[in-house]
């Protein structure tokens, strides 16, 4: 329970970290940067020493491509990205919840899972708590909220859709965030060329160091690790109810570091993206 807890606080602390990071200027790619570069170079080795570089142990460098695509640095620029447009509260709620919703379409129609009814109307429920959550978007922000709205639901099929490879594919999950951790490091040459690395330099040492602990180790590696160590001691299915944490976690992280307070709008809809949340995750 310990692990899957801080698996959920360590995701909720990337989001937090995030905010805080485009709040004082930096942008989506330098982020995507911190989130797989660090993490990258210190893989890499462990990739060589294994002698798996050649095929990546067997998976192959085609399918690790679309897995990199789906969970690498296009995911956090997208999800990054949101954040120049709404508040905390709409990225930690919205993108965990449209991951499950879009976790239960490809395992229906990819992996042919059964889809209880219960899972339909709880997913049912998170969209009605998104719908609400994006009502203050738009009332609140305007029109250009609800595409922030909107890029927080792509992040979200973006992960479901790697999570869907990685059961196809049977990949374990520490191998997968090898693979597409290592395969990021081609952000490192684009974003030299695209962008430079003057302006991250120029925030310093302390924000920089905070993107890398908070994103790379943290949200990244951290992450993952905990979250499979929880699946392997209670299962799959037990497992995934820790997710719904990391909306929680995250609004408290915003308002008692960031100083966001959730509006009510925001509480409401994050009571009902959980109840719907947890429909979907009770074993069928």
């Amino acid at each position: 329970m310990l692990f899957g807890a801080g698996a959920a606080f360590f995701w909720a602390a990337g989001f937090a970290a995030a905010r805080h990071g485009i709040a004082v200027g930096l942008t989506p790619a330098d982020l995507a940067v911190h989130r797989f570069a660090w993490a990258g170079l210190v893989l890499l080795p462990v990739l060589l020493r294994q002698g798996s570089f050649g095929d990546l142990g067997g998976i192959g460098w085609g399918r690790g491509i679309l897995l990199t695509l789906a969970g690498g640095p296009p995911l956090a620029i997208i999800s990054y990205s949101g954040f120049l447009l709404v508040p905390l509260g709409h990225g930690g709620v919205i993108q965990p919840s449209s991951a499950a919703l879009f976790g239960l379409v490809y395992a229906s129609a990819v992996l042919h899972e059964p889809l209880p009814r219960e899972r339909i109307v709880g997913a049912a429920v998170i969209v009605l708590g998104l719908c609400v959550i994006g009502f203050e978007a738009v009332s609140t922000i305007g029109r250009h909220g609800l595409l922030g709205d909107f890029a927080f639901v792509a992040a979200g099929c973006c992960f479901a859709t790697f999570a869907m490879m990685v059961k196809l594919w049977h990949i374990p999950p520490t191998r997968a965030t090898v693979i597409v951790s290592v395969i990021s490091l081609a952000d490192i040459p684009i974003h030299a060329v695209l962008f430079g690395f003057d302006r991250m330099i120029s925030f310093g040492l302390w924000e920089n160091v905070l993107q890398a602990l908070a994103q790379g180790l943290l949200a990244g590696a951290g992450a993952i690790y905990l979250f499979a160590r929880a699946v392997f001691l209670l299962g799959a299915a037990r497992a995934a109810v820790f997710t719904a944490l990391v909306p929680p976690f995250t609004l408290l992280l915003g308002w008692g570091l960031l100083g966001e307070a959730p509006s009510l709008v925001q509480l409401a809809g994050l009571v009902v993206v959980l109840v719907g949340f947890r429909m979907t995750q009770r074993p069928g």
